[in-house]
């Protein structure tokens, strides 16, 4: 196959994958937002709480609608440049997918129009549960999404028949694979800091604009208490989720550390340029023995570098080493946010400190950039395979020629940045308004039987005393 056809083929569905994990990202964790904004209204009676659910549920349903459309164009993919590897893969990867559209999404569809449209048609109660409805089918899409994707990571539960197709013997040993808990608890974890993060910003935007604005004094609060509490955990998970990686995908976490040979006593780098030539870490900063404490927990542990590894077998290195940077570094900046956010409620200011709220609006898109550099991590340290370690790329593309992939490549650059462009931009003009004040529904003008009756007497009455 023609290495270029290959090349085009995985840059188009990363190009479309890249456009399309941010909706997914953004709506997981804004659907529990609206659960905790509704609930919290529905127990306090506070309006401010449905106040900014009215603000937020037009962001979602835009957000939502843009995450489906993105999402249909990926399927088609697979049938047009990768049928190898539908083919192969279909018996187990099929049924996962199915799941995802008969549980979450039909919960999601169901339930989508009474939690956009039911405020005043349904009761509260009733609403409130298609909220959580909503909001438990994104989980479940993310379940059943990652099952997959951790499965083409560390295959678990199938067996290979005489056509090289990939057959479910354990559909447990499947789903729950050996990264599975790991990618889904990091992902949702991910996912809800980028919503409080956006919530944030968006909160801090409002708060430029005037300080004494209580509803954007609310969400701004909302979304660092969010940042101060999951970021820690979320790193704690991802240093497990790393080391869940060593142990079954090791080549990547050479990748990722910058690690050409197996050493003991390993040191973290930092920062540095990784060298395909020479095979080393140019102008590297270090720090000694660290790598190996992080991965092994011993100050000497012996850390595999890709040296171990077949070099036909090795992962682009300078893609995988600074997209895996970029991603912890920007977990320690929200980190850093939400310390600090503690440091001014403690103090009193957080309503009041106008630089901290620029640099939260500057950290609102923060999340989205962290998500893609780890799926980028994610993905571009699994090749060359496919399936890892069982099915290489090179062998899942479809017999097309180059010249049609880009092509349609080019067309899908030129339609995306278009539509998608003007989505942005459309929701950039809705988080630039104030959120309003709640406005009641309105009361019924039909009379009732009694007053009818009322006015019919009345009329009767008046009669007589004209004859």
């Amino acid at each position: 196959m023609n290495e270029l056809a290959v090349d085009l083929a995985r840059f188009q569905f990363a190009f479309t994958v890249s456009f399309h994990i941010i909706f997914p990202a953004f709506t997981i964790g804004l659907a529990s937002y609206l659960v905790v904004l509704e609930g919290l209204y529905l127990k306090t009676g506070k309006h401010k709480y449905i106040e900014l659910y009215q603000y937020w549920i037009k962001i979602f349903a835009i957000s939502f609608g843009m995450g489906v459309v993105s999402g249909i164009v990926m399927s088609y993919q697979f049938g047009t440049n990768w049928s190898v590897f539908s083919d192969k893969t279909g018996p187990v990867l099929g049924p996962l997918m199915g799941y995802e559209v008969f549980t979450a999404f039909f919960l999601e569809a169901g339930f989508l129009g009474v939690m956009l449209f039911g405020m005043n048609r349904v009761g509260k109660k009733l609403h409130f549960m298609s909220t959580v409805i909503v909001a438990i089918g994104t989980l479940m899409s993310a379940f059943w999404i990652l099952s997959v994707n951790s499965w083409m990571q560390t295959p678990a539960g199938y067996s290979i028949n005489e056509l090289g197709q990939f057959i479910p013997e354990d559909w447990w040993a499947v789903v729950f694979n050996p990264s599975f808990p790991y990618r889904l608890v990091h992902m949702v974890l991910a996912a809800f800091l980028t919503t409080a993060f956006v919530v944030g910003g968006v909160g801090a935007y409002h708060l430029l604009k005037s300080q004494n604005n209580h509803l954007a004094r609310t969400m701004f609060s909302m979304a660092l208490w969010m940042a101060a509490i999951v970021t820690p955990i979320q790193i704690v998970v991802g240093d497990m989720h790393g080391l869940n990686t060593l142990e079954h995908q090791p080549a990547k976490v050479a990748a990722m550390e910058g690690h050409y040979e197996t050493q003991q006593g390993a040191p973290l780098i930092l920062f540095g340029l990784p060298n395909e030539e020479t095979k080393e870490v140019d102008y590297k900063f270090a720090i000694p023995h660290l790598g190996s404490l992080i991965l092994t927990h011993e100050w000497n542990g012996e850390v595999k570098g890709l040296d171990a590894f077949p070099e036909e077998d090795h992962p682009p290195v300078s893609i995988v080493f600074w997209s895996f940077r970029i991603m912890v570094g920007i977990g320690f900046l929200m980190l850093a946010i939400g310390v600090y956010s503690l440091w001014l409620r403690k103090k009193g200011e957080l309503y009041h400190h106008t630089m901290f709220h620029r640099c939260c609006i500057a950290m609102a898109p923060a999340g989205f950039v962290a998500i893609l550099c780890g799926w980028i991590t994610t993905e571009v340290g699994r090749q060359p395979f496919t399936v890892y370690g069982l099915l290489r790329t090179s062998e899942s593309i479809s017999p097309v020629d180059a010249a049609a992939v880009s092509v349609s490549l080019a067309a899908f650059v030129l339609v995306y940045f278009t539509v998608f462009g003007a989505g942005f931009f459309y929701l950039l003009r809705l988080m630039r308004k104030p959120p309003t004040k709640y406005v009641m529904p309105p009361t019924s003008s039909v009379p009732n039987v009694g007053d009818e009756d009322k006015e019919k007497q009345s009329l009767a009455s008046s009669n007589k005393l004209t004859m």
